[in-house]
């Protein structure tokens, strides 16, 4: 059994205690919250777990082989440096940290410790996401030409982090992952329609090797929830829709047409069944069987530093009235 502490019992923090309870081959040993409210509620769902206001208390716990931190995005860099020092096996769920300097400091001190430092990029973990990486990935599909994310809803508006930080890393994440690169350029353009110093609104360019390119549209201002991707190839279009209540996967087979008149007929769409698996589950397996095998975590600590470089390449084209901004990321 791997003996895990949570650092963060909040919103998020709460699914993963609920998650690791009930996961075979793990024990919740400690959760770690400042606040007792919180504390409280998780012993509810993990009455076999410590709960405590110290993080040094879990950590010096030696049975405890790995910490999961899901507190607020600025404590990251501290909770996980303290983790590391520890000797434990550490997943940070997104973002790593905030900016590209501190998320590199953490890997070093990784590899110097010789333990694991995985991100929570979930939707890598999502059974859609790898069921459309198959189908991008078939015979028929082709060259990818462009993929396109749509991320909508009213609220909930954070006062710690404007749209762009707060969902675009799902997307950046998800393209890397089908394009098995990251971008070489970044645009974006946005607006602060409810907070002065963060923008609610953001149109995201992407621009990868070979010309393909990746749009992401953010908002924190429309009323219909949207969480879709769609991936248009060559041969056809994968388009994953996560508010679809059943079928979350679609499959076009349609070539690009050279010029000339409009199709009169499209194929109808095949839609698979996607296995209801939850991502956080799958990704909380994924990182456990990693540091029991010390095989490679599918998102590791190198993916948030890259991410950071994406998010912190698109703050400056914000800044600069949607400038492209060349990034080298390896």
């Amino acid at each position: 059994m791997t003996r895990v502490a949570i650092a963060g019992a909040g919103q998020w923090g709460r699914n993963h205690v609920r998650t690791l309870a009930g996961l075979p081959g793990a024990t919740l040993a400690w959760v770690v919250d400042p606040d007792p409210a919180r504390l409280e509620a998780a012993a509810l769902l993990a009455p076999r777990a410590r709960c405590t206001q110290d993080l040094e208390e879990a950590l010096a716990d030696p049975r405890v082989d790995a910490l999961v931190i899901a507190s607020p995005g600025p404590t990251h860099h501290e909770v996980a440096r303290a983790g590391i020092a520890a000797g434990k096996h550490v997943l940070v769920e997104k973002p790593l940290t905030p900016c590209v300097a501190t998320s590199r400091d953490l890997v070093r001190r990784a590899r110097k410790a010789g333990v694991l430092l995985g991100v929570g990029h979930i939707l890598v973990h999502h059974p859609a996401v790898q069921a459309m990486a198959r189908a991008t990935k078939a015979r028929g599909f082709g060259a990818i030409r462009y993929i396109h994310a749509t991320r909508t809803n009213l609220g909930r508006i954070r006062s710690d982090e404007g749209a762009l930080a707060s969902l675009a890393p799902h997307d950046i994440s998800v393209m890397a992952h089908l394009l098995g690169t990251w971008p070489v350029g970044v645009q974006a353009r946005g607006a602060r329609h409810v907070q002065p110093h963060a923008e609610d609104v953001v149109f995201l360019g992407l621009r990868f090797p070979g010309g393909v390119l990746g749009q992401v549209h953010l908002s924190w201002l429309e009323p219909t929830k949207i969480r879709r991707i769609s991936v248009v190839g060559e041969g056809g279009m994968v388009v994953f829709d996560d508010m679809a209540p059943e079928y979350k996967l679609e499959i076009h087979r349609a070539t690009i047409p050279p010029p000339g008149p409009e199709p009169s007929e499209l194929p109808e769409p095949a839609r698979p069944r996607v296995a209801p698996r939850q991502p956080l589950r799958e990704e909380l397996r994924a990182f456990l069987r990693s540091v029991k095998t010390g095989r490679p975590f599918d998102t590791p600590g190198e993916d948030g530093v890259r991410v950071a470089q994406v998010l912190e390449a698109a703050e400056r084209s914000l800044a600069e009235d949607g400038r492209e901004i060349r990034v080298r990321i390896p």
